[in-house]
């Protein structure tokens, strides 16, 4: 087994693994800081496929930024952090069936498709990294549409705050 095959498996375990503690623990605290474990896994994977873009995209918009709102909203929300969860076992049944049965149809679905393997000294010394390849596309064939976009991103912005704003002044004032 090589150097890589040992760290896909140690990723893929630790991918799975956390990702069963994210489901299964009962403190809300441990299954955030669980699932970050289970996203910086998955950019480890994103890294060993050579898909750089996908991710720093992984650490920055889900590590970084969604699980650092989810934990900011637990501990706002909850009160204290030793918060429990309760599981009714009328669900966990249902819950494993539905579960097992999509496991079932993801094996399936691997042993069914078809694989290529490529010589990867070859890829590394033959193709551009993806993230150049993403910018070339968008700033080059797609620059237009792109802007055009954060144009109405950023007037919806600004609509938005202007809308809050109003209803801020309205509260004020009564």
């Amino acid at each position: 087994m090589t150097v890589t095959a040992a760290m896909f498996y140690l990723f893929a375990v630790l991918t799975v693994g956390s990702a069963v503690l994210v489901v299964t623990t009962r403190n809300v605290v441990y299954a955030a800081f669980s699932l970050m474990l289970t996203l910086c896994s998955v950019a480890c994977l994103y890294v060993m496929l050579h898909a750089d873009f996908l991710a720093a995209t992984q650490v920055i918009i889900y590590v970084g930024g969604i699980l650092v709102l989810v934990l900011f909203g637990v501990m706002m929300t909850s009160g204290k952090l030793d918060m429990k969860l309760r599981m009714e076992r009328g669900r966990l049944i249902p819950g494993s069936l539905v579960g097992l049965i999509l496991l079932a149809l993801l094996i399936r679905i691997i042993y069914q498709s078809p694989w290529q393997v490529q010589d990867t000294n070859m890829l590394e010394s033959t193709t551009k990294s993806t993230t150049q390849s993403i910018g070339e596309s968008i700033l080059g064939q797609y620059l237009l549409p792109f802007e055009i976009v954060s144009v109405i991103l950023l007037v919806a912005l600004i609509g938005a705050v202007l809308i809050s704003r109003k209803e801020v002044k309205e509260i004020e004032e009564s």
